[in-house]
């Protein structure tokens, strides 16, 4: 894989889950072929959107061979992260072994490394797993940035190639995309209303958690801006605006598993800790799914 393979969208899949919360690997398989057909760039299971934090090893690797079995022509980037250097190597290991053609790795959580151990954190699995990687920078989630400096000096490394932006911080986002032009590293945007500015500044696209339920209006968005046509991109963006807000009322991924149960692709069953979308907000919901499909 190359830097032209993270170029475009890269849908950050739900995960189905039957009544008693086992997962539906055959409605999982329909998703995922879903999304090719609808002509994504690749695909990216068991991340965040995912609820990877609520799965065992191995159901985290099962998720990935059936992706990774379902889908012909795209590649299937696996999350495979963890605050836990080991558990990183292991996962990312056995996502190799699964059928994965790339990982995407958050950086540790919980325990909030400083700079010197998120570099040895994110090298050590580079090192040790020949497949491109992308690294993640999520601090909602993680309680710290990855430094710019830490980006940087990663992107060096021939099997890191990606940035995932989620921090809301276009300035940091700008300074990893300026200061890497002349490696084979793409910069893609992890929140869907920050895309458009995103690919302006030089991004390459986005690991995106509306494409699950509107991927088309997605892929168009992103092929508009990619190709400079930034007057469509800017009313495709205005069109999918309020989705991308009301698909973050609530903590991701309660709102697009509603989503997706609304639009009959599967069931908004979650496993707990995460709870329904409130009545008031499924109502909002409802509403702009109805506004898209008019």
């Amino acid at each position: 894989m190359t830097h032209d393979t993270f170029t475009g969208v890269f849908p950050a899949m739900t995960t189905p889950f039957h009544d008693d919360e086992s997962i539906d690997h055959d409605t999982l398989r329909a998703h995922a072929q879903r999304l090719e057909t609808a002509g994504v760039d690749g695909v990216v299971p068991v991340g965040t959107t995912g609820e990877s934090a609520t799965m065992s090893h191995d159901e985290h690797v099962e998720v990935i061979e059936t992706v990774a079995d379902a889908v012909e022509d795209v590649p299937v980037i696996a999350g495979s992260g963890s605050n836990n250097t080991r558990e990183a190597l292991e996962l990312s290991e056995r996502a190799a072994a699964a059928g994965a053609d790339g990982l995407l790795l958050i950086s540790p959580y919980y325990n909030i490394p400083e700079p010197e151990g998120m570099q040895a954190h994110f090298r050590a699995v580079a090192d040790a797993v020949d497949l491109p990687q992308i690294i993640y920078n999520v601090p909602g989630r993680t309680g710290r940035n990855i430094a710019v400096e830490t980006a940087v000096s990663l992107a060096e490394h021939e099997n890191v190639v990606g940035y995932k932006a989620a921090s809301g911080d276009l300035n940091r986002t700008n300074e990893v995309i300026e200061r890497t032009r002349a490696e084979n590293f793409a910069v893609l945007s992890g929140d869907d209303a920050l895309t458009l500015p995103i690919i302006a500044q030089g991004g390459s696209g986005c690991i995106s958690v509306a494409a699950n339920v509107e991927p088309e209006r997605t892929v168009a968005l992103v092929g508009s801006a990619l190709a400079g046509d930034f007057d469509r991109a800017r009313e495709l963006q205005y069109e999918l605006g309020d989705l991308f807000r009301t698909l973050f009322i609530e903590t991701n991924p309660i709102p697009i598993n509603e989503a997706m149960d609304m639009r009959g692709i599967h069931s908004a069953t979650m496993r707990s800790p995460l709870n329904p979308l409130q009545p008031d907000h499924r109502e909002t919901l409802r509403a702009v799914l109805e506004e898209l499909e008019r």
